[in-house]
């Protein structure tokens, strides 16, 4: 009885030395953000709701400001809210806030290489500056990035004709064809919507999309003993894996049949910059490595995947279930248009009101509603408070896209946010659902083009309706790091123009 009562005195003992030591790890420093008080082992994980935490983000910072703060287990993290706090830290003080987090779950399966994960200095320069000159110079065999995308709408028209008058689902039709444009631009080529191949990768992303920013991976960062555990964010390691010798095999492939000055994709061109770099940086001066390109194409696949189908996903939900927004697009296509058989990606600027209608979809679709995260440089300053260095930093982009204050119909569908009262487009500054900065999304430039060029040239062909079967629409989203609409009908009929 004696030893029983000593055991459990000591077993006290140690619990409320661990309280008192997770009680001191977590005061916040002098001028930190406030928030709520966090509790042992999990900090404030029990304070967000971990399939969606949008909601509770939004509600603390009516509570403790546009800045606050959060602790995940003992580790700090800053939540930024709100278009001035966004843009100071990821504009005004950019360097500052450029960095990536070390030791959470996406910095593990990506192992920080790359480009979107990888940390801020000069690897991620350099592969940063080399993907956005190759995708800008597109001289990558004899098809612009134009013609590739228009190429792949033909055959999702194809798809659909065989579907008019009727409905389907079209939760992989979008994230497959986008998937085709980003294949033809890494690897030099397209498949068949029913090939194993693609369906496999596409399902491999969207789990992913859906573990990185979910409950598990939360609980993966939060409470590091779980990691040894058989739990479901095991998944998204086993997936990498996959992905990485999916890769690596293409790479292999490349530098047999690469053909010197004769490119044929974007693996070609690293393949002969980094002969180039062997050649001339003898003292290892370039970052470029075969390793890196490995997850260097996994991260410009999922960049060019996920947000720009998710965000056509959200696309025809709304303009289905919003005929006379529609309409209006469809009057100003057939009279910018005419007789001609394709549409250009410089007609944008000839329908104000197609683009307002885009970037609306967009700001609803908050397709990266918490960015990716960041971490502080250098010790540093934003709204008055005092951020130290390698401080997690978070932007909630959902404060942004919908501020009160930024917005003309910020909690409804409207495409007169992106008006003028001449109707006019305009873009507002408060628009920013890839982020902002040095570090906003790479994908962002090819998405414009797939979603101008996919909504105009489908809208021109078909007619969307919302089946008479397929219940009430439900716009609430799917979170994950790229978040999508609930699974829904789309209904098609062709029409003459």
């Amino acid at each position: 009885m004696c030893a029983k009562v000593i055991m459990l005195g000591l077993l006290l003992l140690l619990c409320i030395g661990f309280c008192l030591i997770f009680f001191f790890k977590t005061q916040r420093p002098k001028n930190f953000p406030p928030g709520p008080q966090p509790v042992p082992i999990f900090g404030n994980l029990l304070h967000l709701n971990l399939t969606n935490p949008i909601k509770d983000l939004n509600e603390l910072s009516e509570c403790y400001g546009k800045v606050f703060s959060l602790y995940f287990g003992e580790r700090p993290a800053v939540v930024l809210n709100g278009l001035q706090a966004m843009k100071e830290a990821m504009v005004t003080r950019a360097a500052d806030f450029a960095g990536r987090p070390n030791g959470l779950f996406s910095s593990h399966i990506t192992e920080k290489k790359g480009v979107i994960f990888a940390d801020y200095g000069p690897s991620w320069r350099e592969h940063r500056r080399f993907a956005l000159m190759t995708l800008r110079n597109f001289g990558l065999g004899k098809k612009s990035m134009e013609g590739r995308i228009l190429e792949e709408i033909s055959h999702v028209s194809a798809f659909l004709e065989k579907t008019e008058g009727k409905s389907m689902n079209p939760q992989t039709l979008f994230h497959k064809a986008a998937s085709n444009i980003i294949c033809s631009i890494l690897f030099g080529m397209r498949y068949e919507y029913n090939d194993e191949f693609l369906q496999n990768i596409v399902r491999i992303f969207q789990e992913n999309s859906k573990i990185v920013n979910g409950p598990w991976a939360m609980l993966y960062d939060t409470v590091p003993i779980l990691r040894c555990f058989p739990l479901p964010f095991q998944k998204a390691f086993h997936n990498v894996n996959i992905m990485k010798k999916i890769s690596a095999d293409k790479v292999a492939q490349h530098k047999n049949t690469l053909v010197p000055g004769e490119p044929r994709d974007f693996l070609d061109c690293y393949l002969e910059e980094l002969e180039k770099a062997l050649i001339s940086s003898l003292d290892g001066g370039s970052c470029l490595h075969e390793s890196q390109l490995i997850m260097y194409t996994l991260d410009l696949y999922f960049a060019g995947t996920d947000t720009t189908s998710n965000t056509l996903l959200t696309a025809f939900l709304y303009i289905m279930t919003h005929p006379d927004v529609q309409a209006k697009c469809q009057e100003e296509i057939d009279a910018v248009l005419g007789d001609r058989a394709h549409a250009s990606f410089e007609d944008r600027h000839k329908m104000p009101y197609v683009q307002a209608t885009i970037h609306e979809v967009q700001r609803m679709a908050n397709t990266v509603p918490l960015s990716v995260f960041h971490s502080t440089t250098k010790d540093t300053q934003l709204m008055g408070y005092d951020i130290p260095r390698g401080t997690l930093i978070i932007q909630n982009l959902a404060s942004v896209l919908f501020e009160e204050s930024q917005w003309k119909f910020p909690h409804e569908f409207n495409p007169s946010n992106f008006l003028n009262d001449s109707g006019e487009f305009v873009k507002p500054e408060a628009f920013m659902p890839f982020s902002a900065g040095p570090r906003m999304c790479l994908g962002e430039g090819l998405a414009r083009m797939e979603l101008f060029l996919f909504l105009v040239t489908l809208l021109r062909r078909f007619q969307f309706f919302w089946p008479e079967d397929a219940g009430t629409p439900d716009y609430t989203p799917v979170f994950g790091v790229t978040q999508s609409p609930k699974p829904y009908r789309l209904g098609v009929r062709l029409r003459g123009y």
